[in-house]
């Protein structure tokens, strides 16, 4: 699966080279992760506005916000005169792009689903900024970097997995969300792949119906994050103490950070296959 992604990554259809009056000189994003990767492609002197959140590099932190996803301070884009708006095909609701572009707005969406979207996003911006040469850099160090991951755990034993996006109201992602692709290269198995919905609302029942061996989540610095699974100490990954974190930012944004994120569900994942092991010993 991983080769296919990656030849097609590396075959992009490119549409037709854009002049110099296409060429955008005031870009303002509207999700921190692609601020994130519009530093990432080259193009970061460009940036003139970013949406709330906005935090990596340490350079967006000075940058005008200008809101958020859902809502944005018009005033403050009539004042930056963007030429580019970045979208989230899968964050910026679409009443809010047609808005947008009913203004007046060059708006391009980008979509940040799967893995290869983060290569596709790169080598999209790459092109948008005449940067193709700086993206298309780092979009071979991402699958490199995503080859490696793969072939290093490639023969890692199976773990059931659950991801917790938020404990109340209960999400998880399925199996199309870059964070269960993470887990699949790292040798986990996403309890929750087979749902349709990318984010899918699901029950404790399910949960335990489903008996996951490890726990994971994002660390947002919460204590509690796992507390509401202390009330089934049958459930597997409570039997081996595999409740574990990872970083936020990193596994939160889909940008070539994913790449450490990955590296922290690799090693999570081989943790708690430890823990496993220990106990069949036992």
């Amino acid at each position: 699966m991983l080769l296919v992604w990656l030849l097609g990554a590396c075959s992009p259809k490119h549409p037709a080279t854009p002049t110099p009056a296409d060429i955008p000189q005031r870009i303002v994003t509207l999700a921190p992760h692609l601020a994130e990767l519009v530093f990432a492609a080259g193009a970061g002197d460009l940036l003139v506005g970013v949406s709330a959140f906005s935090n990596y590099p340490a350079a967006v932190r000075s940058l005008p916000v200008i809101g958020d996803a859902f809502m944005l301070d018009q005033e403050q884009l009539a004042v930056l005169q963007p030429d580019l708006l970045l979208v989230w095909e899968s964050g910026t609701p679409v009443h809010v792009v047609d808005e947008l572009r009913a203004r007046g707005h060059r708006v391009e969406v980008l979509r940040t689903q799967g893995l290869q979207d983060v290569t596709a996003a790169l080598q999209k911006i790459g092109r948008l900024t005449a940067n193709e040469a700086t993206a298309n850099v780092a979009a071979r160090q991402f699958q490199d970097g995503i080859a490696a991951l793969e072939q290093e755990w490639s023969n890692a034993e199976n773990i059931r997995v659950f991801y917790q996006v938020s404990g109340r109201p209960l999400y998880t992602v399925n199996g199309k969300h870059y964070v269960s692709e993470l887990i699949s290269l790292c040798g986990g198995s996403n309890i929750f792949a087979d749902l349709g919905d990318l984010a899918p609302l699901v029950s404790e029942e399910a949960v335990l119906n489903r008996d996951p061996e490890i726990l994971l989540a994002a660390d947002t610095g919460d204590a509690t994050t796992f507390a509401q699974w202390s009330h089934w100490p049958s459930l597997s990954a409570n039997r081996l103490a595999n409740h574990s974190l990872v970083s936020a930012d990193e596994i939160g944004r889909p940008t070539p950070r994913l790449l450490q994120a990955g590296e922290q569900v690799c090693q999570r994942l081989a943790e708690g296959r430890l823990r496993r092991a220990e106990q069949a010993q036992r």
